[in-house]
């Protein structure tokens, strides 16, 4: 990381030079105004307001990145902001965490209506969603080369400037509490960020402060060895695959190596394991498939496209009680009076809106073997880290993240239940500063599973609260 200190001296300059040019010609404020949302086709009426647009991360390349923007519901003057990032790389956080799990509309099956979630996560805080990085989404860049250079640092030297340009036009919530939020790759878009900020509050000026206190991961992409680790045992302990299939695995495998895939008899093993995953929802393992002619069936098909090298998957994180939800939102955000009411267009020109990107799963130039050290460096600093795993996930398992975890070599505190709704909700630990639990029968995208308690879990981790006991 040593190579952003250069680079950010020089952004830091850019980002005050920015916000000074925006003052004398183009008030924020109008800015703001441009931005709001106020006829969505199909949206139910709501007592807050929402904002979406574009917020330029790169003048000179023309590189942009599209937001949504939801006021909590009460009180959005003293909540706190949330930054929602979903992984991938390249899927959208409109796509799935706005619309599928924790926003306040859900989109409906005729993609035409949204229905409103009462468990969304603005009713707690005022909530960001951002399609992170270029090319994901409405995002884009004006220079095509820009598309063939992402990876984990870019992602996130880029989002640091969203943030600091969007305070530029919203800069009431400059000083409030800021967390970061996020899912599956997102285990590494959301660290990674979080140590960036945190550096870079440290020598910034304080115009440029981020009240950054903590961050949340749901069934993160980790540590890359442990996560294959934890994918495979995980698939044989729940009778997905053979004893002789995971002895193979055993014997044959060594994650810790980046060639391991060499070993042909490893290579087999494992694709018999993606063979057998890909009969039902890898990412959920115990609901149904999405059995319709849909619009997203190449994303949904699977295959092997684990990629041992940076440990990436595309990920179809779709939802517990309706497998079919990535169609419902491709059919609404590709339609012309959609994406003008988002700010998306501006004339009769549509742009083409696909819940995941291949080519920016394909083409990901880096991504950290591990960011358990930036794990060790936050919890140091006293950031609340809260790591969460739904229990029936078959693609970032539980195990992944219990043994990525214990990597960390800190001490733990006692394994036990804790309670939603006088049930067990699923089980806790502490990690040292860090609380790890477990979502009892939710799958990758644990909001789908139970809006409810992952809104009582939300709440809780804003709070600092230790989850009850019973």
């Amino acid at each position: 990381m040593a190579h952003y200190l250069p680079l950010w001296v020089f952004l830091g300059f850019c980002l005050i030079t920015f916000a000074r040019s925006k003052d004398s010609g183009n008030p924020w404020n109008s800015r703001k105004k441009q931005d709001l949302v106020t006829q969505l086709p199909g949206q139910p009426k709501v007592g807050f307001n929402h904002y979406s647009g574009y917020v330029t991360v790169n003048e000179e390349n023309g590189r942009a990145l599209f937001y949504w923007f939801f006021e909590a519901a009460t009180l959005k003057e003293k909540r706190p902001l949330v930054l929602w990032l979903n992984g991938g790389p390249g899927c959208s956080s409109v796509g799935y965490g706005a619309t599928q799990e924790i926003g306040p509309f859900i989109i409906n099956a005729d993609g035409k209506t949204l229905s409103f979630n009462e468990y969304s996560w603005n009713r707690e805080a005022n909530i960001l969603f951002l399609e992170s990085p270029v090319g994901v989404g409405f995002s884009y860049s004006n220079i095509t080369s820009d598309y063939k250079i992402l990876g984990d640092n870019i992602t996130a030297e880029d989002t640091y400037m969203f943030l600091q340009n969007w305070f530029g036009i919203y800069p009431q919530y400059r000083a409030h509490e800021f967390y970061i939020a996020g899912e599956s790759y997102a285990g590494k878009y959301v660290p990674e960020l979080a140590e960036l900020i945190h550096d870079q509050n440290k020598i910034s000026p304080k115009s440029l402060y981020i009240n950054l206190k903590g961050f949340m991961v749901g069934n993160p992409e980790t540590h890359d060895a442990n996560d294959w680790r934890g994918q495979m045992d995980y698939a044989w302990s729940h009778a997905v695959v053979s004893d002789e299939t995971h002895m193979a695995i055993v014997e044959n495998c060594d994650f810790d190596s980046n060639n391991t895939l060499d070993n042909k008899n490893c290579s087999d093993a494992i694709d018999e394991v993606y063979d057998q995953l890909n009969n039902i929802d890898m990412y959920s393992l115990y609901t149904p498939t999405c059995i319709h002619k849909n619009t997203t069936k190449n994303a949904r098909s699977g295959g092997n496209q684990f990629k041992f090298s940076t440990n990436k998957m595309m990920k179809r994180m779709v939802g517990g009680y309706d497998p079919c939800l990535d169609d419902y939102a491709a059919v609404y955000y590709n339609r012309y009076d959609v994406q003008e009411a988002l700010h998306v267009i501006n004339g009769s020109h549509l742009r083409n809106w696909n819940i995941c990107n291949y080519d920016i799963f394909n083409g990901w130039t880096d991504s950290r073997a591990s960011v358990l050290p930036a794990y060790l460096k936050l919890m140091d600093a006293g950031l609340r880290i809260w790591v969460y795993s739904g229990d029936t996930d078959g693609r970032v398992p539980m195990l992944s993240t219990r043994y990525s975890l214990n990597a960390l070599q800190v001490p733990k505190s006692t394994w036990r239940p804790w309670y939603y709704q006088g049930q067990v909700g699923g089980w806790t630990q502490n990690y040292g500063k860090l609380t790890f639990s477990t979502f009892r029968g939710a799958g990758h995208a644990v909001p789908l599973f139970n809006r409810g308690k992952a809104l009582f879990f939300f709440t809780s981790f804003l709070s600092g609260k230790v989850l009850p006991k019973q």
